[in-house]
């Protein structure tokens, strides 16, 4: 078991501290001006996470939102924090016209190709698939996209990591690709399961054994903050704490930390300390360090 960061396969002990879901780089139509596209700036960001405890970050920017992959071996080198790029494709409406349907007919074939050979001519691999639902439902492109996502699987071994539109769908997600395509449910990860804030809904999706990511904190435009304890805690009742992520979601300039926003560092300077006081230090080892361990590495098949 291994994961594929961007300088090289490391064992899942190695990755340590980590920010499950998060954006280095992600340039996306459907928000125009702030842009995730300043080398210095994304240095600086993971360089101060590195500065309160962090480790390793996995970027969620999949095929065609910017990722500059060739920029992420040098950030990690100098920052000594473990990077995993992302593979797959988002919501239609987040591209330009044109790229979408350039691939469509091939995403698998891009998919592979990034995981095993490297993003372009970068050489820098993925290590992580990442596809997106609708609101409440799968439509053509999320069902296309998805099935793509699952034949990559398939060939390689990779972790397959879902954007849920508010959080819903995810269990259409978990009924195409685990029940449908064969998936294994702990190759699949659920995002942004913290904008749709039903128990309910959470403990039946923990149920059926994939990991689930609660991701995004302080977004004022979101149901994340207020009730994320609340989600969190019926989960660890329930005996499910072995299946919970936290990231930061970071997707905008303006909620970098060092554009006075959030960031990446508060995961650890601001919801760490609460999470320890509410569940206790072993709760917090294992959203942080033990969960990512197990939920991006993967027997990779080539």
């Amino acid at each position: 078991m291994k994961v594929r960061t961007v300088l090289r396969d490391v064992a899942p002990e190695e990755l340590g501290v980590t920010d499950s879901h998060d954006h280095l780089f992600f340039k996306t139509a459907v928000l125009p001006g702030q842009e995730l596209d300043d080398e210095d700036a994304a240095l600086a960001e993971v360089r101060a996470f590195a500065e309160v405890g962090g480790q390793a970050i996995v970027q969620w920017t999949p095929y065609g939102l910017g990722r500059r992959a060739a920029i992420l071996p040098k950030i990690s080198a100098e920052t000594g924090i473990h990077l995993v790029a992302s593979t797959g494709l988002h919501r239609a409406e987040h591209y330009p016209d044109g790229v979408v349907e350039a691939v469509r007919l091939r995403l698998a074939e891009v998919f592979v190709q990034e995981l095993t050979e490297g993003i372009g001519d970068t050489g820098v691999k993925a290590g992580l698939i990442k596809v997106a639902g609708g609101f409440h439902r799968l439509e053509e492109h999320a069902r296309t996209v998805m099935s793509a996502a699952a034949e990559a699987h398939h060939a390689t071994g990779a972790p397959i990591a879902i954007h849920h539109e508010l959080g819903t769908a995810a269990d259409a997600v978990l009924d195409l690709l685990v029940d449908e395509l064969n998936v294994p449910p702990a190759n699949v990860i659920l995002g942004h399961l913290n904008r749709f804030p039903d128990h309910g809904f959470h403990l039946e999706l923990a149920a059926r054994g994939s990991f689930l990511a609660f991701d995004g904190p302080s977004r004022a435009n979101h149901a994340t903050d207020p009730r994320l304890f609340d989600c969190l805690g019926a989960l660890v009742d329930a005996g499910y704490a072995d299946r919970l992520l936290l990231g930061g979601d970071t997707t905008t300039a303006r909620a970098r930390f060092t554009a006075d926003g959030p960031g990446i560092p508060f995961l650890l300077t601001g919801l760490r300390p609460r999470l320890i006081r509410h569940f206790g230090e072993d709760f917090a080892t294992s959203v942080f360090v033990a969960n990512p361990a197990r939920a991006f590495a993967t027997a990779w098949r080539t």
